[in-house]
């Protein structure tokens, strides 16, 4: 039997929404918070399960370097759709304080905070000295024990005499990103549920779920290995205006590449009359990776996606410059989904 035949459909999974708070060109990040906010509901209404932003620092383009303090106004503007990070740079926090933060925000908002907690600093090293936190992620095992000895004493190794306040006894999932291998041993080891950055480095999403999977240990929070998996989506009602508007995400990667990261930019006609060949050998796995096209492209597109991961959920990255045309990409994706 094939991996098809046993395959999950798209109707069998959950959708999530990240988001990484876009300033666009000739924008503002008062302008992104908005926009943000008024994604979020919308998502809400069209059935998404969560909606994640993610902390970057020193990017022109991505407002939601404060994360907490954004995930705090989505769910003020939101009723059911649970919020939460995509994920909290642990490396970059003494973790009492994200203890206290998530705690305050799970007092808030019960029953639908979610904390997601990545390696990397989501930044360059100088930002990283300005942070004061001169940590490479070496110690992240166990800043992630620290961490959940505050909300959860009984995992402490010796008596707390630190407490969280809140946050003591609260229970606010936590789960571990990555964009390779060390976060899915690392959560499968700790039966916590995995989320994968495939959405930037899909060449090695196969492997880490494979990693993830087969260290598995069940645990108090989960009984068998969840996975979510990052796609970039873009969709509209026809092709070409998918693609065109694809151009602005895949102008955001060459800006990394170049070293220059920048506002999210207009689309443009032709993608590769701006970059170099080695520029488009450094971006193609990207561009090739997302999902573009029409309804019925992404459709079939998602549902090879799914074959291949077995994902128990996708959460959807959409960098699309106009706001209504982000807005009617995610509608379509929900009409999708909600078939």
């Amino acid at each position: 039997m094939t991996i098809e035949e046993n395959s999950k459909k798209l109707r069998d999974i959950s959708f999530s929404v990240l988001d990484l708070a876009p300033i666009i060109e000739g924008g503002t990040p008062a302008e992104s918070f908005k926009n943000s906010l008024d994604l979020a509901q919308h998502a809400e209404k069209w059935g998404f399960n969560r909606y994640w932003v993610a902390e970057h620092h020193n990017m022109p383009g991505i407002a939601s370097s404060a994360t907490s303090v954004v995930i705090g106004y989505i769910a003020s503007g939101t009723s059911r759709i649970r919020v939460g990070s995509g994920g909290i740079m642990l490396p970059n926090h003494p973790p009492l304080m994200i203890a206290e933060q998530f705690g305050t925000l799970e007092s808030m908002y019960p029953g639908r905070i979610d904390l997601g907690l990545g390696r990397a600093p989501g930044t360059d090293p100088t930002t990283s000295r300005a942070l004061r936190r001169f940590n490479n992620g070496d110690h992240f095992p166990d800043e992630v024990a620290e961490l959940r000895a505050y909300f959860d004493p009984t995992l402490a190794e010796h008596e707390q005499k630190v407490h969280a306040v809140p946050g003591e006894g609260l229970n606010i999932p936590i789960w571990l990103l990555g964009s390779s291998g060390f976060s899915a041993q690392l959560a499968g080891i700790l039966g916590l549920p995995f989320a994968f950055a495939s959405h930037f480095a899909a060449e090695n999403t196969l492997p880490a779920l494979r990693i993830y999977r087969s260290h598995f240990q069940p645990s108090n929070v989960l009984e068998e290995p969840y996975v979510m998996v990052g796609a970039n989506v873009i969709a509209a009602e026809t092709e070409e205006k998918a693609k065109w508007l694809a151009t602005s995400q895949q102008q955001q990667s060459l800006s990394l590449v170049r070293g220059k990261p920048a506002k999210l930019q207009p689309p443009v006609e032709n993608i590769e009359s701006l970059m170099s060949d080695y520029e488009w050998l450094a971006i193609k796995d990207k561009i090739k990776s997302s999902i573009i096209g029409t309804p019925d492209m992404v459709k079939e597109k998602l549902q090879k996606f799914l074959d291949k991961t077995q994902a128990d959920e996708i959460i959807v990255n959409s960098q699309i410059y106009g706001h209504q045309e982000r807005l009617r990409s995610y509608e379509l994706l929900a009409g999708i989904i909600n078939e």
